[in-house]
């Protein structure tokens, strides 16, 4: 990943052109290009910014927190070749922060006609860097975002909603910070798919974040003071696997698409930093043809890793139709 005219995805540099508060956990951030000459060198113009839709994963690189110079952080990003392992070793009390978000939208100004990127984000407690910087965040606060770049000539990577051409029945389940990935996941699926949504959330009033879909059913699930952390929506998403297992009932063969299969680390120790794992083959497409049922679940690591272990394990879901993504780790930051 580079920033040359062939790369996969390119660096942005953009400024915050719009805040909207959604509910109490949920601020929509649009974000117009930064044209002033301090922004990032070598950075592309929206227009060339990638929308696959469904869960397209960005990042997004916020500054140093107390600079005096927003921009000047940001200069300090590297965007060449190995630009990952660049910003690994850079100080990480002077690096800009990063967090990984989805693309909720992209569209044109209706005024300007310029390209407009909208990231819905969680404002929550306990408030780390990029929470503070959601908390505090105002029209021309100057950010870059690293997206898919639509000159790339082979298939955008960073989308893992990746269901077989024919599925009967989907389980979509996450906690807040899937939120924006489910909501895009609904508004992109045909009217004529069905299936259920499996959401927890910090408060009732956060559920009209997730889009309504003639097809699905959602489930919102708050978390009592007394339960333990991601009890709620795993209890709630076995239930509703349970329920759909049972209606399909002997309709659970699936069918494969080949044997060039990517590992799906089926093992898992439950220690690992990051758990993201999307059953597809080798070249990015679905494992399977055809397969009755459809999980995607994300959120937090640990929660998501129980959950799929009860629908393969104790319900005999197809593990290639599952695919589960660690957004974070409880008591480690993400990046």
């Amino acid at each position: 990943m580079t920033n040359s005219p062939q790369s996969v995805t390119v660096f942005f540099p953009v400024v915050v052109s719009g805040v909207a508060r959604l509910s109490p956990s949920f601020v929509r951030v649009s974000f117009s290009a930064d044209t002033d000459p301090r922004a990032l060198a070598g950075g592309y113009r929206l227009a060339e910014y990638g929308d696959p839709g469904f869960d397209q994963r960005i990042k997004i690189f916020f500054p140093q927190e107390g600079v005096a110079d927003p921009r000047e952080s940001l200069a300090t990003i590297p965007t060449g070749e190995g630009w990952f392992a660049a910003w690994r070793h850079l100080d990480p009390d002077h690096r800009p922060t990063m967090r990984t978000y989805t693309t909720r939208a992209v569209h044109r100004d209706a005024t300007t006609g310029e390209v407009v990127v909208d990231v819905d984000m969680v404002y929550h407690d306990p408030l780390g860097p990029a929470a503070r910087w959601v908390r505090d965040v105002a029209v021309g606060d100057p950010v870059v975002l690293l997206g898919p770049n639509t000159d790339h000539p082979g298939p955008l990577t960073g989308m893992d909603f990746v269901p077989p051409a024919q599925t009967d029945r989907y389980l979509i389940a996450g906690d807040e910070t899937a939120v924006p990935a489910i909501a895009r996941i609904l508004e992109d699926l045909p009217s004529y798919a069905r299936g259920t949504v499996v959401v927890q959330v910090p408060h009732p009033e956060d559920a009209g974040c997730v889009t309504c879909h003639p097809g699905f059913q959602v489930h919102l699930v708050t978390v009592a003071e007394e339960q333990p952390a991601g009890s709620s929506l795993s209890d709630k998403t076995v239930a509703v696997a349970r329920e759909l297992v049972e209606q399909i009932g002997d309709r659970t063969a699936v069918e494969l698409t080949t044997s060039d299969l990517v590992d799906d680390a089926d093992e898992l120790t439950g220690d690992e930093p990051v758990v993201w794992v999307v059953p597809r083959t080798a070249r990015g497409g679905a494992a399977l043809k055809y397969t009755p049922l459809y999980v995607w679940l994300a959120g937090e690591a640990g929660t998501i890793t129980t959950i799929r272990r009860q629908l393969v394990t104790e319900l005999g879901i197809d593990r290639r139709s599952v695919a589960f993504m660690g957004y974070w780790r409880r008591g480690r930051a993400e990046s």
